[in-house]
């Protein structure tokens, strides 16, 4: 048992890991399912996933509990949005129940690269679908490869949670009624020139405003955009064009049953930002990222403090993560054991 890990120094980098996960559908139906050690993909060069973006993928992970056991957080909700994905882009959905069984076939194949609780660490699994097989023209694929594959991944604040700046992009992530609401590549392929001039501004990532009239706040990077309001709500933007984050679904929830905060997902103007206390990314990879500021042209709004995180986005971090390592009771429903 156990890898030689230094679990205390883990980022988010590819490490390959024993098994992996791979469903073949061809004339109308999913197959069974192997695991498989070969972490190569071998595809047709005619496939749509190479050539018309026909893909899309999700992030969840399972984490390493207080009483040992091992649980995978709401991968139902992962399940809800790759199906919702596969609609839009004209893929076959995959079952929740089959979904579900893939993730827990790769954790327990590869628990040995499970991060041990208090370490900060987890076990990210990134499902996938992609149209394969010979094809040219413009169409869905003849067939279909879902795939499910691991890494574990370290604590994204080696420092401890902290304030990280922003600023707004005048490239837009996602078109009026497009794919914004899919989780699909070709919007993170979208994302990376205006995220690239961001960091070389000194800025974490970018922030993109609504694609029709650039004046709310859509989302933060590949993230979700939240803020407490001065009067103490809880608000995230709602837009055809947003992602739903689980992870902000799940904060919505518990800012409402845990701190008892009024919650609301409404229009967030960027013109506005000192309506609000505090603000926060939110997403899979670091849970919350706390937002110290953000650069609006020649504008750069302070929230709370670029260096101090604020009470509210503390108390939800915490939360929620304890929720997830199994030091705080989770909902019910939003774990599911492995071992």
């Amino acid at each position: 048992m156990g890898k030689n890990i230094d679990w205390q120094n883990l980022g988010f980098s590819y490490i390959k890991t024993d098994l992996r996960y791979r469903s073949h559908w061809k004339d109308g139906a999913w197959d069974d399912g192997v695991l498989t050690e070969d972490n190569c993909v071998h595809i047709s060069e005619g496939s749509t996933a190479l050539h018309y973006g026909q893909e899309c993928f999700e992030g969840l992970k399972a984490y390493r509990q207080r009483d040992g056991s091992v649980a995978l957080f709401r991968p139902d909700q992962n399940a809800a949005r790759m199906q919702a994905s596969c609609e839009r882009l004209l893929m076959p959905t995959i079952p929740t129940e089959k979904f579900i069984d893939a993730c827990v076939q790769v954790v327990r194949a590869n628990l040995d690269y499970l991060p041990p609780y208090g370490s900060g660490g987890a076990l990210y699994l990134r499902p996938y679908v992609i149209g394969v097989g010979d094809n040219l023209g413009v169409r869905t694929a003849p067939e279909f490869l879902f795939s499910v594959f691991c890494v574990p991944v370290g604590a994204y604040f080696k420092g401890g949670l902290t304030p990280a700046n922003f600023i707004v992009s005048r490239y837009d992530r996602a078109a009026p009624h497009g794919t914004g609401a899919a989780k699909v590549g070709g919007n993170y392929a979208a994302s990376l020139l205006p995220g690239h001039l961001a960091k070389e501004r000194g800025f974490a990532d970018a922030i993109y405003l609504d694609p029709e009239t650039h004046t709310k706040i859509e989302e933060v990077g590949a993230a979700n955009f939240f803020a407490i309001t001065r009067d103490g709500r809880f608000v995230t933007p709602q837009s055809p064009s947003i992602l739903p984050s689980i992870t902000k679904y799940s904060l919505l929830h518990l800012a409402k049953e845990r701190l008892g905060l009024e919650v609301e997902e409404g229009d967030v103007y960027i013109d506005r930002l000192d309506e609000y206390q505090e603000a926060g990314a939110c997403g899979t990879a670091a849970v919350i990222t706390p937002i110290g500021g953000i650069q609006n042209g020649d504008d750069f709004h302070v929230f709370y403090s670029e260096t101090e995180v604020g009470p509210v986005t503390r108390r939800l971090y915490d939360e929620l993560v304890g929720i997830q390592y199994g030091d705080v009771e989770a909902p019910e429903g939003w774990l599911v054991k492995v071992e």
